[in-house]
């Protein structure tokens, strides 16, 4: 590797206040407060550069082949392949995809956890704000048996 662990990991920090900047999540905050909780919720550095950067590929003009240029391992691309949506994938296949890869397991829990927080949403939370953590606790169920 190019860059060590660390210097990549601020690297990965850097792109992602700047492909979230003006982003905004439902209640108001700054989007990027939501991969930053993630990169504090995992433990290993790898861990915190998929969780910082989980959300960049699918929400900017950021692409795997780009974050690769700045010296991302083939272990942290293949990670974000897997948390990255597809055109045309269910969200069942989505988490199927997840499950094969353990980086993205341990970071798509952590992104679980931030989404059923409630705090996050605008209140009164909609019947489709429930269905919504709905489908995200039972991915969470499925991820954290695979995880255990």
């Amino acid at each position: 590797m190019g860059k060590d662990e660390s210097e990549l990991l601020e690297r990965a920090i850097e792109i992602a206040v700047a492909a979230h900047r003006h982003q905004r999540q439902k209640n108001g905050l700054p989007y990027v407060l939501h991969p930053i909780t993630l990169m504090l919720r995992v433990s290993s550095l790898k861990g915190k550069m998929v969780a910082v950067l989980h959300d960049v590929v699918e929400d900017s003009n950021w692409t795997l082949a780009d974050l690769e240029r700045e010296g991302f391992p083939q272990e942290i691309l293949e990670a974000l392949a897997c948390l990255t949506h597809r055109e045309g994938e269910s969200y069942e296949e989505y988490i199927d995809r997840i499950s094969q890869n353990p980086l993205a397991v341990e970071v798509k829990l952590a992104d679980l956890q931030d989404n059923m927080d409630i705090t996050r949403l605008p209140a009164p939370l909609s019947e489709k704000d429930w269905q919504r953590l709905q489908k995200y606790r039972l991915a969470w169920e499925k991820l954290k048996k695979i995880k255990s």
